[in-house]
């Protein structure tokens, strides 16, 4: 392919939003890309299938049943992370499927920026909430394949929109009924789109 076309080929997915292929192990890994639309700006998140199939998987059924539409962030936590997905805005809980099995052992750090699964106390009890890193937070990583060390799997990383992230993560939080460091102000998930 001469040089001037590969260059176009390059800019022109670039400017498309298509993320490149990787090689694995001789094998080509397509990464997602999702686009959260919230009340307060968009944020986009490539997907780890190769390294949590299964998470990946669960989060795109919910993703394109359009499950997200409507929830809120419904815990917000500065200097820790913004969780949501499970709640409408009278903070009623959505329908869920039967929980998955969490990968957390692939031992994708919890950093800045990467999305994760919310569970109870039990290891495999993820459904459809998630919640984004807004620091380094060690304690949630994979130690021990037990109930307290087995920590929150990581499927994705935010790849534009940390600044919207920040913004949630800095607003004003309260009590609301039994539910604690709730969104003063409603903070919506208009949609979860793949890009």
């Amino acid at each position: 392919m001469a040089r001037w076309m590969w260059i176009a080929c390059l800019a022109l997915c670039c400017a498309t939003g298509f993320a490149f292929a990787e090689e694995e192990g001789g094998e080509t890994v397509d990464k997602p890309i999702i686009v959260v639309t919230t009340s307060m700006g968009e944020i986009s998140i490539e997907l780890y299938p190769d390294k949590a199939p299964i998470t990946v998987e669960n989060f795109l059924q919910y993703v394109d049943a359009e499950h997200y539409d409507g929830t809120i962030f419904h815990r917000v936590i500065k200097g820790f992370m913004i969780q949501g997905g499970g709640f409408d805005p009278a903070m009623n809980q959505k329908p869920v499927r039967d929980p998955i099995k969490n990968e957390a052992n692939h031992k994708l750090p919890n950093e800045v920026g990467t999305i994760a699964m919310a569970r109870t106390q039990i290891v495999d009890s993820a459904t459809s909430q998630f919640f984004i890193n807004t620091k380094d937070n060690v304690s949630l990583n994979f130690r021990s394949a037990d109930m307290r060390g087995f920590g929150y799997c990581v499927f994705g990383k935010v790849t534009e929109g940390l600044d919207v992230v920040r913004a949630i993560e800095a607003a004003a939080t309260g009590q609301r009924g039994r539910f604690g460091d709730v969104p003063v102000e409603t903070i919506t998930i208009e949609s979860v789109r793949r890009m």
